[in-house]
């Protein structure tokens, strides 16, 4: 099933650098937190407990599928999160294909089909995106750890399109 694809790549939650490293940051102060409060033994147990559980919820979060980009056939197929909506772009649709970076800031909440000043954003992490316009001028924002073969994926789905449409 994957050979019939162009282009697909699957955007893991909790693998993004910048939050993985504030996370990190925050297990060592409660490391710290634990070993300087020896003496009240019980919120020393609790800044252990809740480091230790930081831990283990970003490497739970490591192996957690935010969401699935797929370019194949006559669509761009974006599947979320347990049950967030399947967003289907018909490529035929699109005028322009642009990779450019997907924000200036630093730290990027992980979004999945937010609908913002006419644009809609898909992210989990990495520093470069693929800017999709359509003919009514609506753009899709897509963040990518492979954005320059997302781009490439995409024009090569458009010209077989535009193939097929002057064929028949």
């Amino acid at each position: 099933m994957d050979g019939q694809y162009l282009f697909q790549e699957k955007q893991y939650l909790g693998r993004d650098a910048t939050w993985l490293s504030v996370r990190m940051i925050l297990v060592l102060f409660c490391f710290i937190a634990y070993y300087l409060n020896l003496q009240h033994l019980a919120s020393s147990q609790l800044f252990f407990i809740v480091g230790v559980s930081i831990i283990v919820v970003s490497i739970i979060m490591i192996y957690m599928v935010h969401y699935k980009t797929v370019v194949g056939g006559k669509f761009l197929i974006i599947s979320g999160l347990w049950s967030s909506r399947l967003v289907k772009i018909d490529l035929y649709n699109i005028v322009k294909v642009e990779r450019k970076p997907y924000s200036l800031f630093i730290f990027n909440n992980p979004v999945y089909n937010l609908h913002k000043n006419g644009k809609i954003r898909f992210y989990s992490g990495g520093k470069d995106a693929v800017w999709l316009t359509d003919k009514e001028g609506l753009i899709y924002i897509i963040g990518s750890h492979k954005a320059e073969e997302f781009v490439r994926a995409v024009e090569l789905a458009q010209q077989r399109l535009k193939g097929d449409k002057g064929i028949s």
